[in-house]
């Protein structure tokens, strides 16, 4: 018996808003205002303690240590780390704001995981996403490597790659633009891997206003690297990038055999879901396919709302629950899209909404914050528990958050080494916790 299993990105006590991210519309829309990084890690942490209790085994990734002070050794930054800060807020402080980054709460960035049933080789695969395209979270990918390789700690059934090398050809976003379906968990899957740009198609439609993330070559190196039997290769529309759809779970959701999209989500749409329908009829399930046009979910209305960003939860009842951000429920046309599914014959009967503004600001929804892993009850045994959340766990990471976060941190705060002494100690608090 197979099962998905979530993994939550632990919101940092670094937590800002430099909007640093090109091309998505809220991060900077929201540039330069102050964030409340206690409110927002205690925000997702409740999101984790929900998913939970619907009987999904749920797990958190920490927060990776910043400011990344070998990095700014490396650009000839020199003294110690105070000396490091100051200088570099005085010479470059966007650079500053980059090393600062708290963007490995979303882990649906995290990287691509190929479950062992859907491989060649019977084994687990994750490669962690190389975030070439955006230079703030572009260094994150070794310190993923390691915690995902200390979490799926049995080489003998897990493969933990590195990232993809990190030219531009090569950009990997990770499972933001990746979506398994499947007429049940345990069933072989489908892969969709969603890209925006192919480095060697000059004549492919382009976005003209932001730029695509996701490479084709990336998608087909990640195809090959973990030996899925079962992948289609989909480009996004440009438009949507253009309106701000800077990944695919922007505009498109889907969980087993459900694919929530919008009628803009992929070029040659309805041949997209012919040859899924084609796998569904092979596999012997039912793939239920919704399509929500322009004029009854706008585009804009789906961006700002981040309808499509809501997270599908498999219940053990095998209904579906949807985790939607409480922004759809203030849009009066994505409200209704959500009502539509439930009314719907559909496997989703179920609409729960979640106050997760301080993560909504930066751009990232509930499908952000996580990412899926299916497994065996067998692999799910062979894990590390440290990051497996239960009450008792997450009632401590409660208190620590409380303990260790500001409540309001601006961008000229970032510039003050006691900023950097606070997120070191919560860090070193964290660990003492985790391993008690």
């Amino acid at each position: 018996m197979s099962i998905e299993i979530n993994f939550d990105g632990l919101i940092g006590p670094t937590h800002n808003y430099a909007g640093l991210s090109h091309g998505n519309v809220a991060s900077e829309i929201h540039q330069n205002q102050p964030s409340f990084p206690k409110k927002g890690a205690l925000q997702g942490l409740e999101k984790m303690r929900s998913v939970a209790s619907l009987g999904v085994p749920q797990f958190f990734l920490p927060p990776i240590d910043k400011p990344n002070f070998a990095l700014l050794r490396e650009l000839g930054f020199s003294g110690t780390e105070s000396d490091m800060i100051r200088d570099c807020a005085a010479q470059n402080p966007t650079l500053l704001n980059s090393v600062y980054s708290a963007a490995t709460m979303w882990t649906a960035n995290a990287g691509t995981v190929t479950p062992s049933i859907d491989s060649a080789d019977g084994k687990l695969h994750f490669t962690p996403a190389n975030l070439s395209r955006t230079w703030h979270r572009a260094f994150d990918h070794t310190k993923m490597h390691d915690v995902m390789s200390q979490i799926f700690c049995d080489a003998g059934r897990f493969t933990i790659h590195h990232a993809l090398p990190s030219p531009f050809a090569i950009s990997d976003e990770g499972a933001a633009n990746h979506t398994r379906l499947c007429k049940s968990h345990g069933h072989q899957g489908l892969h969709l891997f969603v890209f925006g740009f192919d480095p060697f198609n000059r004549d492919l439609a382009k976005p003209k206003k932001f730029p695509a993330r996701q490479s084709r070559l990336a998608s087909e190196s990640i195809v090959r690297r973990h030996g899925v039997q079962h992948a289609m290769l989909v480009q996004q529309t440009p438009d949507a990038i253009d309106a701000g759809v800077f990944h695919n779970d922007v505009i498109s959701v889907g969980n087993e055999n459900v694919l929530l999209m919008h009628e803009h989500s992929f070029l040659d749409q309805p041949l997209v879901v012919k040859h899924v329908e084609e796998f569904f009829a092979q596999s012997g399930g039912q793939f239920f396919p919704v399509e929500f046009s322009d004029s009854e979910l706008p585009i804009q209305d789906a961006i700002d709302s981040y309808f499509f960003n809501s997270q599908i939860v498999s219940r053990p009842s095998g209904n579906m629950t949807l985790i939607c951000p409480q922004e759809v429920e203030e849009t009066e046309t994505a409200f209704k899209c959500a009502q539509r599914l439930v009314e719907d014959d559909c496997p989703i009967d179920e609409v729960q909404f979640f106050d997760l503004r301080q993560s909504m600001n930066n751009g990232g929804g509930p499908a952000c914050l996580r990412l899926r892993v299916v497994v065996t009850e067998e692999e799910l045994s062979l894990l590390d528990s440290t990051y497996r959340l239960d009450d008792g766990k997450a009632e401590r990471l409660g208190n620590w958050i409380e303990t260790h976060y500001r409540d309001t941190l601006t961008l000229e705060a970032l510039a003050d080494p006691a900023l950097a002494a606070e997120s070191a100690n919560a860090q070193n608090e964290l660990k003492k916790l985790l391993s008690a």
